[in-house]
């Protein structure tokens, strides 16, 4: 094999099918793999163009194959769908892997190192506590609603009032509710601890970090915008021909219909986009 021979790799977590196309597109395997024999037959090729959707652990059998002498590529799941042909199947998904590499207006998604996963696992932690706090908030104010019992707006109001409905004998509350609701108010003051603590480690690493910290310099750009826009660039923004492209990958640019010569913008895409960091900006 050589660099312009395709491995396509459809990932599973125990399963995994590997098409490999030659450089007339002819099938020269298509077999299924265990995690154990794919680390094994992938060290006995030859360098080879490595393409893998992008997907859970893309980014570690894309380390993993580079470290064997092999050439990434993690393709988007939306790019790849377009050459998908017949039944959804392993063994269809890794050909569409494959043809879709080949394809001149392919966008490869850059390969994270392990410091991007990590920051952007502690990102994805800190969201994780603040969705479920608000959920448990919600969830506190419903139940007390049911009861004729109102909570204002803030988690202020909620530390001040949950204290005193629980001690107010005549508000009309069951005493058998009385411990549940003490119980997943507990639950919220321990996701408020937990948010504030992964808040402060993560503005630490933010500002200990010099590729956030050169992004913070930019008006409007805080901590978690500086962490979004370096795990969306990169470290130099290579993946990039220009700006107007890393602006469409965030989402920051007009959707263009052409036709006829006349080109007309539609507004800003809301479909091709990093959306959480498009949203935070």
């Amino acid at each position: 094999m050589s660099e312009n021979t395709v491995i396509a790799i459809d990932l599973a977590k125990h399963s995994f099918h590997v098409c490999v196309l030659s450089t007339d597109n002819k099938v020269l395997t298509d077999k299924t793999f265990t995690r154990s024999s794919l680390k094994t037959w992938l060290l006995k090729q030859k360098p080879s163009l490595v393409a893998i959707e992008a997907c859970g652990s893309a980014h570690y059998w894309a380390k993993l194959s580079e470290q064997y002498g092999h050439t990434t590529m993690l393709i988007s799941p939306r790019f790849v769908k377009r050459f998908l042909s017949g039944h959804k199947t392993d063994k269809n998904d890794a050909l569409a892997i494959a043809i879709a590499s080949r394809q001149p207006d392919v966008k490869p998604i850059q390969v994270k190192t392990d410091e991007q996963l990590a920051l952007q696992a502690s990102e994805r932690i800190r969201e994780h506590y603040v969705d479920e706090q608000i959920a448990t908030n919600n969830l506190l104010k419903s139940i007390l609603y049911e009861f004729g019992i109102t909570v204002a707006k803030g988690k202020r109001s909620l530390v001040k009032a949950i204290p005193d409905i629980l001690e107010d004998a005549e508000n009309g509350l069951p005493d058998v509710l009385r411990g549940e609701i003490h119980r997943l108010y507990q639950f919220w003051l321990e996701l408020d601890e937990l948010i504030q603590t992964s808040s402060k480690r993560q503005q630490q690493s933010i500002n200990a970090h010099p590729k956030c910290s050169m992004l913070k310099a930019l008006d409007g750009v805080g901590d978690v915008n500086a962490l979004g826009l370096y795990l969306a660039l990169g470290d130099t923004g290579a993946s990039f021909k220009n700006g107007r492209e890393a602006a469409a990958c965030i989402g920051l640019t007009p959707k263009q219909h052409s036709t006829g010569g006349k080109t007309v913008m539609l507004g800003i895409s809301k479909y091709i986009a990093n959306k959480k960091l498009r949203s935070n900006l």
